[in-house]
C-alpha cells in the first residue's frame, strides 16, 4: 500500500447542491480526529460538523463517511466529507486538507490505481469504470459494462483453457518415450492451439465495431461552397451549431458535434466548401483542412445541390443532393434532403446508421472496444500460431510459446502490465476518481 495520503473533490468543481472530497491513506485517522470531534462509526453516514483544524471554527456541517481498510474503494482507509457545494466551502476544506503533514492533492486516477495496486479492480475493471465515466450514450454505456463483463469472463476461460494446454505439453515433454501416445497428443493438442488462435483472431477482429461504439462513427460533410452543408448538419444535430448564410465560404474551419443516434454516437464535422483555386490564404487553408477531415472520417457524406449539382472527388463518398425543396421532382432513386422542410433527413441518418454497422438490438458481447486489448489477444494469437508448429523432438518450444500467450492474457487484466501502459489509461481519469 501506498505511504502517502491523498485527497481530492471528487464531485464537479462547479456550485452544486452537495460537494464530496475524499481523502486514501494512512493519515485518514489523523484527519477524523483533525475536522471532527464525535467519533464515527465505520460505513454509517454521520451528520456532523466540521471544524478548521487551526483554530476550531466552523467550516460547513455535513456528512461524514469513515470506510476503514481494507473494506473501501482503495482498499486503504478512505473517508468522505459531503459538504454544501459551496465554492468557498470546497476551497476552505481543500485548503485545510493541504495544511496536515503528510497529506497532499491526488493526481489524475489515483483513487482508482490504488484500488489496482490493493487488488480491488483489474485492469479491464479499470477501463470500464474510465469508459462508463467518459459515456455520454446510452449505448456506449452499455457497451462499458457489458462488454467488459463478456471480455473478463472469457478472460478467465481462456486462461484456463491455456493453462490446460501448457499442463499437456509439459506431460508429452515428460513422457516423451511414448512414440504412439506423442504423437497422438501432438495432433490433437494443435488442433486445440489452431482453436483458440482463431477465437483470438476473431475477438481482436471485433475491435473496430467496438470503438465506433466508445469512440463515436466520424462522418465528414464535404462538398462544394454554399452546397448546405452547414445547414445539413444543423437539420442532423437538430439545433443551429454551424453558421448558416447564403454567402458561400461562410465556413472556414471545421465544425464537429456530437449526435446521438438511437443511443449509438456519431461525430459529425461540416466542413469549408471545395472548389479548384481561392487566392484566400484561409480559405486555401479551410480547403486542406477540409480534406484532411475527409481523410479522417469513417464515412464522407458528398453534398450535391440541386440548383449546381457536383460530381464528388472520391466514388466511395455517399452522395447526398441537398436543397430538395428547390426541385419538387426530386428523384425516387437519390438520397434527397432538405434542411429547410426536413425532408430525407430520416432516411439520411438511417443510412448513416447502416454504414456504422450500428444495430440497436444487439449486445456487445464479443465487443473489443480498445486498441489495447486487441493487440493482447493478437499477441496471445501469434504466440499460439508459433506453438502449433512445434511438435515431437521440440516440444519445449511449444511450451514456451504457450508460456507467451498466457503472459499476454496476464497484460490484458494487468497481472503484467508496461508503466507506460499504466499511465495512459490512469491519465484518462478525472482527479478525484
Amino acid at each position: 500500500m501506498e505511504t502517502e495520503t491523498i485527497f481530492a473533490l471528487s464531485s464537479g468543481a462547479a456550485r452544486s447542491g452537495v460537494a464530496v472530497i475524499r481523502v486514501s491513506g494512512p493519515a485518514v485517522p489523523q484527519v477524523l480526529s483533525a475536522f471532527v470531534a464525535t467519533p464515527v462509526k465505520p460505513r454509517e453516514a454521520a451528520l456532523r460538523l466540521i471544524r478548521d483544524p487551526r483554530d476550531g471554527s466552523l467550516l460547513d456541517r455535513g456528512l461524514v463517511l469513515h470506510f476503514p481498510a481494507p473494506h473501501s474503494f482503495t482498499g486503504e482507509d478512505v473517508i468522505e466529507f459531503q459538504v454544501h457545494g459551496s465554492l468557498a466551502v470546497m476551497r476552505q476544506l481543500l485548503a485545510r486538507l493541504a495544511d496536515i503533514p503528510g497529506l497532499r492533492p491526488a493526481l489524475p486516477g489515483e483513487f482508482t490505481r490504488r484500488a489496482w495496486l490493493g487488488g480491488r479492480m483489474d485492469l479491464l475493471e479499470v477501463e470500464a469504470l474510465s469508459d462508463t465515466l467518459a459515456a455520454e450514450t446510452e449505448m456506449q454505456r452499455k457497451l462499458a459494462l457489458e462488454g467488459s463483463r463478456w471480455l473478463r469472463s472469457q478472460t478467465t476461460q481462456w486462461r484456463q483453457s491455456l493453462m490446460q494446454l501448457r499442463a499437456l505439453v509439459e506431460a508429452q515433454i515428460d513422457f516423451s518415450d511414448e512414440g504412439d501416445v506423442l504423437h497422438r497428443l501432438d495432433s490433437e493438442t494443435e488442433q486445440e492451439i489452431h482453436a483458440l488462435a482463431r477465437t483470438f483472431r476473431e475477438a481482436a477482429d471485433s475491435f473496430r465495431n467496438g470503438q465506433r461504439v466508445r469512440t463515436g462513427f466520424r462522418v465528414a460533410i464535404l462538398g462544394p461552397p454554399n452546397a448546405g452543408k452547414s445547414s445539413l448538419m444543423n437539420a442532423l444535430a437538430d439545433r443551429d451549431v454551424a453558421i448558416t448564410s447564403p454567402i458561400p465560404g461562410t465556413t472556414r474551419d471545421v465544425i464537429e458535434t456530437v449526435l446521438d443516434l438511437d443511443g449509438f454516437p456519431v461525430n459529425l464535422m461540416d466542413t469549408a466548401g471545395l472548389r479548384e483555386q481561392t487566392l484566400d490564404p484561409i480559405e486555401a487553408e479551410g480547403m486542406i483542412r477540409s480534406r484532411q477531415a475527409g481523410d479522417a472520417a469513417d464515412l464522407v457524406i458528398w453534398a450535391s445541390p440541386f440548383d449546381s449539382p457536383a460530381l464528388p472527388p472520391d466514388p466511395s463518398f455517399l452522395v447526398v443532393h441537398t436543397k430538395s425543396d428547390l426541385d419538387v421532382a426530386a428523384p425516387a432513386d437519390r438520397l434527397c434532403v432538405s434542411a429547410i422542410t426536413g425532408a430525407g433527413i430520416d432516411s439520411l441518418t438511417k443510412v448513416i446508421r447502416e454504414r456504422a454497422g450500428f444495430i440497436s438490438d444487439r449486445g456487445f458481447e464479443g465487443l473489443i472496444a480498445h486498441e489495447r486489448h486487441a493487440s493482447c489477444l493478437l499477441q496471445a494469437a501469434n504466440a499460439l500460431g508459433n506453438a502449433a508448429v512445434h511438435a515431437g523432438p521440440t516440444l519445449d518450444l511449444r511450451a514456451e510459446e504457450l508460456r507467451l500467450a498466457c503472459d499476454s492474457l496476464d497484460s490484458l487484466v494487468g497481472r503484467v502490465s508496461p508503466d507506460e501502459v499504466l499511465g495512459e489509461i490512469f491519465s484518462r481519469f478525472c482527479i478525484g476518481k
